[in-house]
């Protein structure tokens, strides 16, 4: 009886070079594509903490009391399609107990409503848009994909340059680690404002263009790996007058020795970070790896069957 290849030996050779061939596509083609910053984002971190800030009703600085700064991201879908890009549009306000629900800005300690443009893949800025302000560096929102152990530029939107993070090791958070980078910033003018000269030890003026002064006690970033998503952020703010040329700080607006995300916003986070992680580890590794190894197996299987077919066939030469 003539014998040839059969069918299963044919299917199974098949599907084994498909899955040879799809394993390299998913390292260099799919999965460098899934490594895309989001355009539909819409999230809240909310940092919480005590210091002082500058009461406006009383015209003096309260101490000691709990401050909140609340960061809401979204998704400028439109905009994001058509350009080809990442476009958040970022309201972020400073608010005491007096002046919360951060959702009413009316009233709060500070306010500030930006709008980041990246490039989806290197999360390097990019410049159109309508972007405001025009920021530099390496990470704000997040960090790049695939996160390394050195120093990054990270954009102060306070103090309007980059600020070097250095890897510090590893943290946990909520039981989930990441890669922890530390910073902090000096004393620097970022800029003037003209008050009553009496705020700033000036009582014999009426007016003066005042100097606004900002630096950070520290800044600690925790970051997943595989993502750059921050999965935990504390940051030291201190906003403060002086007088024109004056060499101390005569009022403080706004002064924090550490704000934190509340443990709510690190579980989300978290949450978050692990199901992309666990995405782009599934196709840029474990698809490929067991789909190579599958496709040996199936394809040498098939080849085995292939061959013992044609060795069976009397006509064979």
């Amino acid at each position: 009886m003539r014998r040839t290849a059969s069918p299963l030996s044919l299917i199974l050779l098949g599907t084994g070079v498909f899955l040879l061939v799809l394993a390299p596509l998913l390292v260099t083609y799919v999965s460098p594509r899934a490594k895309s910053n989001p355009i539909d984002i819409s999230t809240t971190t909310v940092f919480t903490g005590t210091g002082s800030y500058f009461d406006t009703k009383a015209l003096e600085t309260a101490r000691d009391k709990p401050l909140t700064i609340t960061r809401t991201v979204r998704g400028d879908v439109a905009d994001s399609v058509s350009s080809g890009r990442a476009v958040w549009d970022v309201s972020t306000s400073v608010d005491s107990d007096e002046t919360l629900p951060a959702a009413d800005t009316t009233d709060s300690l500070q306010w500030t409503l930006e709008r980041w443009v990246t490039d989806r893949r290197t999360n390097e800025p990019v410049h159109c848009c309508k972007e405001q302000p025009v920021f530099d560096g390496e990470a704000y929102l997040k960090f790049p994909f695939d996160v390394e152990k050195r120093t990054y530029r990270w954009w102060d939107g306070t103090l309007g340059s980059t600020v070097s993070l250095r890897f510090a090791g590893t943290k946990k958070i909520q039981g989930y680690e990441g890669y922890r980078f530390t910073g902090t910033v000096a004393p620097v003018r970022t800029g003037t404002r003209m008050v009553p000269g009496r705020l700033v030890g000036l009582p014999e003026r009426g007016q003066v263009q005042a100097e606004e002064w900002y630096a950070n006690h520290g800044v600690e970033l925790v970051v997943d790996q595989r993502t750059g998503r921050i999965v935990n952020a504390a940051i030291g703010p201190r906003k403060t007058l002086r007088a024109p040329g004056g060499k101390t700080d005569a009022l403080v607006l706004l002064d924090s020795p550490r704000m934190e995300f509340t443990p709510a916003t690190q579980r989300a986070q978290v949450a978050q970070a692990g199901t992309d992680s666990d995405k782009l580890r599934l196709v840029g590794e474990t698809l490929p790896v067991g789909g190579g190894a599958a496709g040996v197996a199936l394809a040498g299987s098939g080849l085995f069957l292939v061959v013992r077919g044609r060795r069976s066939d009397p006509d064979a030469v």
